[in-house]
């Protein structure tokens, strides 16, 4: 038996997008709410956000939910990373946030609005190890004052790690289903089919649960992540080397305006030398003979001059 990456678009929302239970589940997990406010029920929303301005940009989230307290939850699996992603995922929960509030309603109605962010991809500095980011609006002098309504998590799934045994357990499970199962992987760890929900969403990643109409859609996401793999990575190679090319010219120009600028230096300590030599020179030139002409007055010969002058 194989079963299918669960990162997949297709996959994700087969097994988060129609059971609810495992979606609830799942956010227990992954989310940082306080003791006491775990989700206890789930109601699925239209993935599909389109904005009070008929101007602003729609866009359509994997999961969209809320639970019995009206809070709403968003959740979005991203195999590439883009700098733009993080006001992608602004924007959306924003507009997730006022779309809560109908006309003529106070602004008491509105609900936190979470934000999970899953992302096969790294994007925090180099040589930084954690995988989970928590974000919430605070204030910079006394970060126990917050804002509420905004929360967003990120979690960067090539540095997952178990970090700690007192980690949730169930954390570390759901983590594990998301980056152990590969595309057509056919042995699953024994540890993850234990947990009877971890072993229900393995269920539904079956190969032969899918319709050949989906297993095309399936391949096709992968065709175009490689193609935007592809993409991103001549983007790069050609930033490199048009930042080569273009460091070079640099380096060269300002190599010959240090040049310029160290020959003009060089060349008139030079000339300062040389004319204060050849000054001195012509002075002591000058010099002799004025006592050359005065010695020719008071009768000396040529000769006796000569003689003197060479002492």
């Amino acid at each position: 038996m194989r079963y299918l990456d669960p990162k997949n678009d297709v996959t994700f929302k087969r097994v988060f997008g129609e059971h609810p239970h495992l979606l609830l589940s799942f956010l227990n997990a992954l989310l940082p709410l306080p003791p006491g406010q775990e989700i206890v029920s789930l109601e699925y929303l239209t993935p599909e956000l389109v904005p009070q301005i008929p101007i602003l940009k729609n866009s359509t989230v994997d999961v969209r939910c809320c639970d019995a307290r009206n809070r709403h939850f968003i959740v979005e699996m991203q195999v590439l990373w883009t700098d733009s992603f993080y006001k992608r995922v602004l924007f959306n929960a924003s507009k997730a946030y006022v779309k809560q509030l109908r006309t003529g309603q106070d602004y008491h109605f509105l609900q936190p609005v979470y934000s999970l962010n899953l992302v096969d991809d790294t994007f925090s500095p180099k040589g930084e190890m954690d995988y989970y980011h928590h974000y919430q609006i605070v204030n910079l002098a006394n970060t126990e004052r917050q804002i509420e309504g905004l929360e967003f998590v990120f979690v960067e799934l090539p540095k997952f790690r178990p970090k700690t045994p007192e980690e949730k357990k169930l954390r570390v499970l759901w983590l594990r289903y998301l980056t152990e199962i590969k595309d057509r992987e056919s042995d699953i760890s024994q540890d993850l089919l234990d947990n009877s929900e971890i072993r229900e969403a393995i269920e539904y990643l079956q190969e032969s649960a899918f319709s050949l109409g989906e297993l095309d859609a399936y391949d096709g996401y992968w065709d175009r992540v490689a193609l935007e793999r592809t993409r991103k990575t001549d983007s790069l190679v050609q930033g490199e080397h048009v930042g080569f090319v273009k460091g070079l010219e640099k380096g060269l120009e300002k190599g010959e305006q240090i040049g310029l600028e160290k020959g003009e230096q060089i060349g008139l300590e030079k000339g300062k030398q040389i004319g204060l030599e050849e000054g001195e020179q012509i002075g002591r030139e000058k010099e002799l003979e004025l006592v050359r002409q005065r010695m020719l007055a008071k009768g000396f010969t040529e000769a006796e001059i000569q003689g003197i002058l060479k002492e």
